[in-house]
């Protein structure tokens, strides 16, 4: 999917201002001016091609009244239908006090064909513009605090809701929110009621993070080792089209040591995540791994591109016979200072 594959068809604003204490509904759809346009497509594009966004389903035997609202959504009743979607999501807003406010843009777009159902929560944030106010003496320019300002076109929403009116399958993304005391997912918990699958992001950072705690227990004096599962990592993106295969980096990994491997798996085990397959759709998420960097004990750090890392005729660490080690950079033609 590119930007310009997304088409807006339609959309609504309505106001969702805690301190309000109710929404202040629009009784109009939005001119779709070539800016607005430009607008809700920009936002729509990051939220469906970013690694935060979830899967979810509507349980057949769990009644959610998002679905029920969605099954009977029509375009022609836009105005009216996206008041009873605001309408419920500010009645969680006004019991917990910790969701922001914001707007809720309700639009509808199509990709290839396809329509779609975007809630979008505008989170409003601080910002600040200029104000000129004529006096006496001339002139008097002032700097003024804009509490409730929408995100850019250029930031990216934290909260949006994007329904599939064919199959009416959804995609959130969210964040937790204090609820009765607890943290929890209040837009696919409460607001929709249906079930979330982890994010790309989410399950990338699992399995990143058990490497990492794995490393550091049993491989922590040798640095070149831990170099090399972050290489095996880059290299599995690389040749599985952008996916990882858990199974496959574990065996990569940890296959030469049985033991060790096994406990990396039992981590797995534990999200149900031993044979998954994480595939992450932005190239933010998975920069990480297209360098290694290391910061030596005597204050020497080092930045090298993943692919002159692999290459041994680039780059060559050297375990001394002392057990220190030594980093060989070599066929250098120039060399920048800055």
């Amino acid at each position: 999917m590119t930007e310009d594959e997304i088409i807006i068809r339609k959309a609504i604003v309505h106001i969702l201002d805690g301190e309000l204490g109710y929404p202040v509904f629009s009784e109009q759809e939005l001119e779709l001016t070539p800016d607005i346009n430009d607008f809700f497509r920009t936002h729509l594009y990051k939220v469906m091609a970013g690694d935060d966004l979830k899967k979810c389903y509507f349980p057949e035997d769990e009644p959610s009244e998002v679905y029920e609202m969605a099954k009977a959504f029509t375009e022609e009743n836009l105005v009216e239908e996206s008041k009873k979607l605001t309408d419920r999501l500010y009645a969680l807003m006004n019991a917990n006090v910790a969701i922001p406010s914001a707007d809720l843009a309700t639009v509808t777009f199509q990709i290839q064909g396809v329509q779609y159902l975007g809630l979008l929560k505008m989170n409003y944030k601080d910002s600040y513009v200029h104000m000129t106010q004529a006096e006496e003496a001339g002139n008097v320019n002032h700097i003024i605090r804009y509490q409730a300002t929408l995100p850019g076109a250029g930031s990216k929403l934290a909260e949006a809701v994007i329904i599939n009116l064919q199959d009416y399958s959804v995609q959130v993304v969210e964040k937790k929110y204090e609820v009765n005391g607890a943290k929890v997912n209040y837009l696919s918990e409460l607001f929709l009621q249906c079930k979330a699958s982890m994010s790309s992001k989410s399950k990338l950072a699992i399995v990143t993070k058990a490497v990492d705690q794995v490393n550091r227990k049993y491989f922590e004096e040798e640095p070149v080792r831990k170099m090399e599962a972050k290489s095996i990592i880059q290299q599995e993106i690389a040749e599985n089209q952008g996916a990882i295969r858990v199974e496959a980096i574990s065996e990569k990994i940890y296959g030469d040591t049985p033991d060790i491997k096994e406990e990396f798996d039992a981590k797995m085990e534990k999200y149900h995540m031993e044979k998954a397959e994480v595939r992450p759709q932005s190239g933010q998420t998975t920069r990480k791994f297209e360098k290694q960097y290391l910061k030596t004990d005597t204050g020497i750090e080092i930045n090298i591109p993943m692919e002159q890392y692999q290459d041994m005729n680039q780059v060559e660490f050297i375990t001394n016979a002392d057990g220190t080690i030594s980093v060989l950079i070599k066929n250098i033609n120039k060399i920048m200072t800055r």
